[in-house]
């Protein structure tokens, strides 16, 4: 069977760093989970996979309003719920069949399990925020199982 390698990164807020789109090289489709910035980044983002993101609560320019604020999809098999805040996602998306939600917002990466979901999180693959690292993230679907993964960038 065929794994397949899902690029994550979020609030870019107009800056797609060089090693952003490195370490996204190779991907069969990316995630962007919303504070995008400016649409030349997710043309950039379309060059290299197939692409799926969200409006995040700074994406309120008129190039954004075709974006939606969240995005449900199947990937290798897998449930994806895709939505830029946390305090958005619904309440019952195990029971609809998702298996991982992918946010953004904080700037904080993060893996966790909660209610039956796997929560990714890439942190920010843009400017830096505070001390937080500039990050991406990845999932990788293979026979009905996802394995996740967070990597700094070094800017």
């Amino acid at each position: 069977m065929t794994t397949l390698r899902i690029g994550l990164i979020a609030d870019t807020h107009g800056l797609l760093r060089p090693q952003a789109m490195a370490a996204l090289q190779g991907c069969d489709h990316i995630l962007h989970a919303g504070d995008i910035g400016k649409p030349e980044i997710l043309d950039a983002l379309r060059q290299l996979a197939p692409l799926t993101a969200v409006r995040g609560n700074n994406d309120r320019e008129t190039w954004a309003d075709g974006i939606n604020e969240a995005e449900a999809l199947r990937l290798g098999g897998i449930g994806i719920y895709l939505v830029h805040d946390q305090a958005d996602i619904p309440s019952d998306l195990a029971g609809r069949g998702f298996s991982v939600v992918v946010t953004g917002h904080s700037h904080k990466p993060l893996i966790t399990e909660r209610a039956g979901l796997l929560h990714v999180n890439p942190g920010s693959a843009g400017p830096r925020r505070f001390s937080l690292p500039v990050s991406v993230g990845f999932l990788r679907i293979e026979e009905g199982k996802v394995r996740t993964e967070l990597r700094e960038l070094s800017v």
